[in-house]
């Protein structure tokens, strides 16, 4: 078949995305709710503050803000990891960085499924933060061996879905019709199963050994856990949610409140308990929430350690883990602490702290036939001829995926795994290396300063 017949994988992610906020809203009523929410703060965002609505306009943000998306999901084998990774091929995403939640008591080991082209994100930003859970951080033998013998007998893959996989990596691409049918069949694997695959009994156990172990055993698939939209003032949604009837997770994880957003912040509402059909009578289980994102800049390795630096000086000064009691003073606490990382742009910039995209403008499109023009980036800077926004930040905060998940399902009687990252034997059971989320930063601001020197017809900037 012709390549030209193929749907493009950003448009086959974007309809999938589309699709599985669809689904969502008629599983969990109150991500719709939340939805109104984020919709209502961040028109009124872009209402008053303009210079955020212009860096968006620059960055090409404002057209993808609504459709923006990441959702999770828990495998819990190498071969599902592996089909997921293709599943996700089909769709342009690739696995980028490798997270290692073990030291906060989580037993797996993740990575983000996204697109990596600046183009195809701004197409469609979908990403899904994809863990495999690790049997053998399990300690008690006999449930390990439990676990292991009932996922070898799913299947959370139709056979139509492992049909038009296999067809996409054949022909290379899928046509308009492939592509809808592809969508349907893949959403069947993100569904959720109110039957589970086990007896009650067989639940609590693993339940009590961690009951994420139950979330990814004792079901028929990976039934996505949140679907989290994008908000511009995630503060303004903390303190909206109650009147939603939402109740919000006691602080916003991540960085402190600046003008200038860094890396990721995040808050939820707490897990649904949702009733459960085990094959010997019935029950409930709680996994799914509710999560919203607030996106910045995108941090150089010197700016992520100096984020680290100073997140572990706010949790030191604090003596412990952020909960609801002292949720106020660990919020004054990161205020204090971070008040080391400048808030300006140009600062960030002219220190190495973060990546950047770089635009020519108007008057330096008017000045490239000039003779005396500038030709130095700085130079060019000074004069108006190049602007500059920080590239957001795409990827995801281990620390913080880890917080949210613990304070939604509960912290009594977490396990203690300890620090066990194993991006190797991640790798083996994935079937391919993850991408350095850094060095794509990397590339698409070089990318941003090739296409001003193209503009500008300077030789390289």
């Amino acid at each position: 078949m012709p390549a030209h017949d193929f749907v493009s994988p950003d448009s086959i992610r974007a309809q999938f995305s589309a699709a599985m906020s669809l689904m969502y809203k008629q599983e969990v009523p109150l991500y719709g709710t939340l939805l109104e929410l984020v919709s209502e703060i961040n028109q009124q965002v872009l209402a008053d503050q303009p210079k955020v609505a212009e860096a968006l306009r620059w960055t090409g943000e404002i057209e993808r803000l609504d459709q923006e998306r990441h959702g999770a999901i828990r495998v819990g084998t190498a071969e599902e990891l592996a089909t997921i990774a293709r599943l996700f091929a089909v769709m342009g995403m690739a696995p980028v960085g490798y997270y290692d939640l073990s030291s906060a008591g989580v037993p797996v080991h993740s990575t983000a499924f996204r697109a990596v082209h600046e183009q195809s994100l701004h197409v469609s930003p979908f990403r899904v933060f994809t863990s495999l859970l690790r049997l053998e951080l399990i300690d008690n033998l006999p449930l390990r061996e439990l676990a292991q013998g009932i996922l070898a007998k799913r299947q959370i893959f139709t056979a139509r879905a492992l049909e038009l996989i296999a067809q996409s990596e054949r022909d290379g691409g899928l046509n308009a019709a492939d592509a809808d049918e592809f969508v349907r069949e893949a959403l069947h694997t993100f569904r959720w199963h109110q039957d589970a695959t086990v007896t009650a009994e067989q639940y609590q156990q693993l339940h009590d050994q961690h009951r994420l172990i139950a979330d990814v055993v004792a079901f028929k698939g990976p039934h996505i856990n949140h679907l989290t939209p994008r908000t511009l003032d995630i503060d303004a949604i903390q303190l909206g949610m109650p009147a939603k009837g939402i109740p919000p997770k006691a602080v916003v994880e991540g960085p402190p409140t600046r003008r200038h957003p860094i890396l990721l912040r995040q808050t939820s509402f707490k897990a649904l308990q949702e009733k459960v059909a085990f094959s010997d009578h019935q029950g409930s289980h709680t996994a799914r929430f509710g999560e919203i994102e607030q996106r910045g800049a995108a941090l150089t390795p010197k700016g992520r350690q100096l984020y680290d630096k100073l997140l572990d000086a706010t949790r030191a000064a604090l003596g412990g883990a952020p909960v609801e009691a002292n949720a106020e003073r660990y919020m004054a606490l990161l205020q204090e602490s971070f008040a080391e990382f400048p808030d300006d742009l140009a600062q960030m910039r002219e220190q190495g702290l973060a990546y950047f995209r770089y635009f020519a403008t108007e008057q330096g499109l008017a000045a490239r036939e000039q003779a005396d023009r500038p030709t130095r980036l700085e130079d060019l800077i000074a004069a108006g001829h190049v602007h500059f926004e920080a590239l957001v930040y795409e990827d995801f905060l281990p620390v913080s995926a880890a917080g949210i998940f613990q304070s939604n399902l509960g912290d009594e009687g977490q396990a203690e795994y300890g620090s066990n990252a194993n991006r190797e034997a991640f790798e083996a059971a994935l079937g391919l290396q993850v991408q350095d989320e850094l060095a794509l930063y990397a590339q698409s601001e070089r990318r941003s300063l090739q296409a001003c020197a193209q503009a500008l017809n300077l030789g390289s900037m």
